[in-house]
């Protein structure tokens, strides 16, 4: 157990759980750090087939803890090594979504190999209303998968997506009762575990297909990211958001 992270180890697969649930799973420095390090061991170790990842309480992840990641650069350069770390992966990822995904808790399942959702998950990536750019390769994937229309409705308005418009949409592989989600997202990872580890890595690797793409991309959300963080439009959206209030835009 690490500061808001379990990680459990049965049958050749690794749980993360995520843990700080009194704050909707937001995501630290800490518990970026702590992931990071997870994918790290588990991709050298030979015992360790299938990462899960899941969230305590009644959400998955309710993105950045804005306080943490505004405090100092520490906490963006601990999300960005977590969205390195995750997309360059190369075994599978199994992902169980309760509840809020907010931000990365939704960008970060486009890297997993197979999302199930229970029927209150809600998916939201609010880049734009925050006066900052997407991340973890998500205006290059969100399109891919779910097509331009939807991930525009996500990306540019913000709008959130319930389960069945995720999984109408392909961003999961099912939706699956709150009840028997656990259970089931760790029936999938046994299963993934069991198979033979040479076929299904070649297999996920074709699917995954050229990585110099998605890395360019990735490469350049960071860069304006960085760019947007230090914009006038973000700094009024996040007093906006402390504030509790609707944020005014200035039209240049």
């Amino acid at each position: 157990m690490s500061e808001g992270v379990e990680v459990i180890e049965a049958g050749g697969v690794i749980e993360l759980h995520l843990d700080r649930a009194d704050k909707k799973n937001a995501l630290t420095a800490a518990m970026y750090r702590t992931l990071t390090g997870a994918l790290a061991e588990a991709s050298t170790r030979a015992d360790a087939d299938v990462v899960l990842i899941a969230g305590k309480g009644d959400a998955f992840c309710a993105g950045n803890d804005l306080k943490d990641f505004l405090a100092g650069p520490e906490g963006g350069q601990a999300a960005f090594e977590f969205i390195q770390a995750i997309a360059r992966f190369d075994k599978p990822i199994v992902a169980a979504v309760q509840g809020l995904a907010v931000g990365v808790g939704t960008t970060m399942l486009f890297h997993c190999d197979l999302v199930y959702a229970a029927p209150d998950a809600r998916f939201i990536m609010p880049f734009v209303n925050l006066g900052i750019c997407p991340e973890a390769g998500s205006s290059l994937l969100a399109p891919a998968v779910m097509g331009y229309a939807k991930a525009a409705q996500m990306l540019l308005l913000g709008d959130p997506l319930d389960a069945e418009g995720a999984d109408k949409a392909g961003l999961v592989s099912a939706i699956v009762p709150a009840e028997k989600l656990l259970d089931h997202a760790r029936a999938k990872a046994a299963a993934l575990a069991a198979k033979p580890p040479r076929a299904l890595a070649y297999t996920r690797r074709l699917m995954k297909g050229d990585p110099v793409a998605l890395e360019a991309r990735m490469a350049e959300e960071a860069r304006l990211f960085q760019e947007t963080m230090q914009s006038a439009e973000a700094k009024e959206a996040f007093t906006a958001f402390f504030e509790k209030r609707a944020p005014i835009f200035r039209k240049a």
